[in-house]
Order: C-alpha cells, then structure tokens, then sequence
C-alpha cells in the first residue's frame, strides 16, 4: 500500500510544478497535500519539516507578490493594469496554453493602460514589465517548491 501513497505524493509534487505553468492549480497546496499523505498513512516527520515548510511556503507567498509588485511598479503600472495582469493570467491558462499565461496578460495590461490615457510606447513597456513579473515570479516559486521538497525528502531518508 506504501507504494500507492508514494505514488500520489510524487503525483502532487508533479502537479505542483505543472501549477508553474497554469496558475489556476495551488501549487503549495499540492505540496502540502503531498506532505501530509505521508505524515498520515505512511509515517511522521520532524518538528524542523514542519517548521521549514511553513516557512518557506510564507517565503513562497512573500517573494510573488514581490516579485509581481517590484516589475509592476518599475515599470510605472497602474492598480488597473495589475488587475488587468491577474486577470489576462487567469484567461491566459485557457487559450493558447502554456504560451497564453504570457501573452493574455501582457495584452490586457497593454489595453488597460492604453485606456487609462498612457502613452503607446508606456503603456508596452507596463506590459513588458508585466512579463517579466510573472518570469521572475514563476522562477523564484519553482526555486523555493524545489527546496521544500528537498527537505520533506531528506526527512523522509534520513
């Protein structure tokens, strides 16, 4: 049965990633979904797991909306053209998957400030900034999810 429940836990740290990609999966909560189907049916783990965890998935939390706010901002972005971005991202993992979660949003952050008065040449280089934003988010996630489950496996081996 042990092989089963490592199945499914590896199952979740694949989906996870994939969550990477097409942001409407919890890609923490698969995570942890898989961290506690072993605490639960196959055996526990430290008090420093769960401490590392916890950690790392406020870090995991922290580091988007920096990441997101830092190139939004930079680049002279608007509340409107942020909303746009989590917008057009959320549409972007429907059309044209995976390639849509980078041009959906780069195109309604661009029109949301094209209405909002901006300049041509502003308002492409806010979506540019858009972009970059979910880059740099999508690589510090993936760097921190790597880490978390490095550490519930040196748990689970040592």
């Amino acid at each position: 049965m042990d092989i089963v429940w490592w199945i499914l836990i590896i199952a979740c740290f694949i989906v996870s990633f994939i969550g990477l990609v097409y942001p409407i999966v919890p890609s923490v909560v698969m995570i942890w979904i898989g961290v506690c189907l072993y605490y639960f049916f196959i055996s526990g783990l430290s008090w420093w797991t769960w401490g590392s965890l916890l950690f790392l998935t406020i870090i995991l939390f922290i580091a988007d909306y920096i990441a997101n706010m830092y190139f939004v901002k930079r680049y002279g972005g608007s509340p409107w053209g942020l909303r746009a971005a989590w917008i057009g991202l959320i549409v972007g993992c429907f059309v044209l998957p995976p390639f849509g979660i980078i041009l959906v949003p780069f195109l309604f952050v661009l029109v949301a400030e094209l209405i909002q008065g901006q300049l041509a040449k502003v308002s492409f280089k806010i979506a540019l900034g858009t972009v970059f934003a979910f880059l740099s988010s999508t690589l510090s996630k993936a760097f921190i999810q790597l880490i978390m489950i490095i550490i519930f496996l040196f748990d689970v081996w040592l």
